[in-house]
This record gives C-alpha cells, structure tokens and sequence, in this order.
C-alpha cells in the first residue's frame, strides 16, 4: 500500500491556471501507470489524464490542450498542470498510482 498526499487546490477565476501536486511515499509514479481523476458534486468521477510507466501521456477530450500530466524524475510527485481554466473543470482532483488514491483537493473555477 502507497500513501497519495494531493496539494495545489483552489479557488481561481475562468481562464486562470493551477497546477495540482500529488506525493507518494514511495516513488512509484516512475514504474506504475499513474493518473488523475475528478468528481464534481453528485457526478460521477471521470478519468481526467493518465500515464504509462515509459512517460506517455493522454487525456480526456474535456481537458486536451489544456492539461498537462507529468512526474518528477525522482518519481514521488505527480503533477496536473491545469491551464484555460472553466467553471465545468470545477471537481475535487484525485490522483491514483500503484493501486492507491489519494484524499483529493478542491478546484473551484469561478466565471
């Protein structure tokens, strides 16, 4: 069991950016297939990005071009840079790595 930490939440007008942190405690993030993931009120938690092992990225079509995944090369943080922001990307964030989720941080997108 690996132990998820998300940080990097907020409350940021549309059009605005933030970039969404996840520490693991144990680096994991380089030889799993990590993601993120997020659930607005009384939704469903949809799929957001995810990443294989080998650094490949893709996205849901809601947030292409706009989103970027990415891991630090000690391989304990994953990162959700979040740009163009919209009131609909309002959700909490979860990431997911080695079978584990992390509690989730709040984005708020105001118009």
């Amino acid at each position: 069991q690996v132990q998820l930490v998300e940080s990097g939440g907020g409350l940021v007008q549309a059009g605005g950016s933030l970039r969404l942190s996840c520490a693991a405690s144990r680096s994991i993030f380089s030889i799993s297939g990590p993601g993120w993931y997020r659930q607005a009120p009384g939704k469903q938690r949809e799929w957001v990005a995810g990443m294989t092992s080998g650094g490949s990225a893709n996205y849901a079509d809601s947030v292409k071009g706009r989103f970027t995944i990415s891991r630090n090369n000690a391989g304990n943080t994953l990162y959700l840079q979040t740009n163009s922001l919209r009131p609909e990307d309002t959700a909490v964030y979860y990431c997911y790595g080695w079978g584990s989720w992390g509690q989730g941080t709040q984005v708020t997108v105001s118009s």
